[in-house]
């Protein structure tokens, strides 16, 4: 079959940007070329942290900028706006209540109550296929590492710990009762392992028929292609689907000064193009299990994205195969979600919401990603220069 009806241009900053107002396409173009400049981040980091320490009213500027761009809402039902613009235009909405760093188990209640909402919202929106979370919202960073190092728990720790497992088991319950798949974030390799046994005993409680519960691997371990394998092996034998999501992956620099700090060896690949290859390379590996495997690339790479696309293609599969999800973050990428949304495969947006304040750590993620990413930001600028140039030409 010839791959030519696969190939999807995204460079078409006309579908991109369809969306966007001029005065929209202006304040993302200054909004990328701020975060285009390492310094100016670290600078706006600094200042807007100490806005907020002496009560400053910084919000309302925080909110018709960079918050605007990469965020839904404040809320689920502040997010509606955004669900029927994506929706518009053929993409779906993962709402993902962004909290973080929590320590208290009156806020991981909290958290759990909320991810539960997010859950009976999309059982009752189209545009909504999936709901997600991460289990350090539901559970102390430090308890899930000493768990995962198989560390002797106190009695308070053991019981701590079961109201983890509690909240995390009420998530994924509530999702097969109401037919929502859930995804659950990837986590530091050191608090990973509890995290991956717990989700291999939720898929042996609710992937019998569909995958409810759907995993997270980071590609840019080199052991994430191995550990992938090996579960899907597990959810093989057990009789049920696996469900899973593929990234590239977000704490590398932590993990690799953690890895020099404590004398053990990296678990992150030894440069970007391994990370590229195993990222590709499972992503054909999922084609040739489709009858076992549900699964999502969620990538900002043109090349994973392509590749994706034509396997779909050269395989004769339908562009909306319900096993297949492509997923770009909330504010990056339109050139990738749109075109391929235009061409009639299932992308989603991962769709952040929550109070100003609230969604800082996260924001602040974004803009140095940008920073850091090699030629992510002159990416996203010199397409959307392009679309200026575009409009002012007709």
């Amino acid at each position: 079959m010839s791959l030519t009806h696969s190939v999807i241009n995204f460079n078409n900053s006309e579908i991109a940007f369809r969306n966007k107002s001029n005065a929209e396409l202006r304040q993302a173009h200054l909004l990328f070329k701020v975060m285009n400049n390492a310094g100016l981040v670290k600078l706006g980091k600094h200042l807007v942290n100490i806005a907020f320490a002496v009560h400053f009213p910084v919000k309302g500027i925080l909110r018709n900028t960079i918050y605007q761009h990469f965020v839904g809402g404040t809320s689920i039902a502040d997010c509606s706006k955004t669900i029927q613009k994506l929706a518009a235009r053929n993409v779906g909405t993962i709402l993902d209540f962004a909290v973080e760093g929590e320590e208290r188990d009156e806020l991981f209640d909290a958290t759990c109550a909320e991810v539960i909402r997010t859950i009976e919202f999309a059982r009752n929106n189209r545009h909504v296929p999936f709901s997600a979370f991460k289990i350090t919202g539901v559970g102390r960073f430090d308890l899930l590492a000493k768990v995962s190092e198989k560390a002797q728990l106190s009695e308070e720790e053991s019981k701590e710990y079961r109201r983890v497992y509690d909240r995390v088991e009420s998530i994924f319950k509530r999702g097969y009762d109401l037919g929502v798949p859930i995804l659950i974030d990837a986590e530091h390799t050191w608090i990973q392992p509890v995290l991956d046994d717990l989700v291999l005993e939720m898929m042996e409680r609710y992937n019998k028929d569909v995958a409810i519960v759907q995993n997270t691997y980071q590609m840019y371990r080199h052991d994430a292609i191995h550990r992938l394998k090996d579960h899907h092996r597990i959810a093989l034998d057990m009789g049920v689907k696996f469900g899973l999501k593929i990234v590239r992956g977000a704490y590398m620099e932590i993990e690799r000064a953690r890895a020099a700090e404590m004398g053990y060896p990296s678990p992150i690949q030894p440069d970007k193009p391994a990370t590229d290859h195993d990222f590709n390379e499972v992503i054909r590996y999922f084609m040739d299990h489709l009858d076992t495997i549900h699964f999502m690339v969620a990538t900002h790479n043109e090349v994973s994205s392509q590749l994706l696309a034509q396997l779909i293609d050269e395989r004769g599969l339908p562009h909306d195969h319900p096993h297949i999800y492509f997923s770009q973050l909330y504010g990056m990428s339109d050139h990738i979600t749109f075109n391929l949304a235009e061409k009639g495969y299932n992308v989603v947006k991962y769709v952040p919401y929550g109070e100003v304040k609230t969604m800082m750590p996260y924001l602040f993620r974004r803009a140095e990603e940008n920073t850091s990413v090699k030629g992510q930001s002159s990416r996203e600028l010199k397409l959307i220069e392009k679309e200026v140039r575009r409009r002012k030409g007709k």
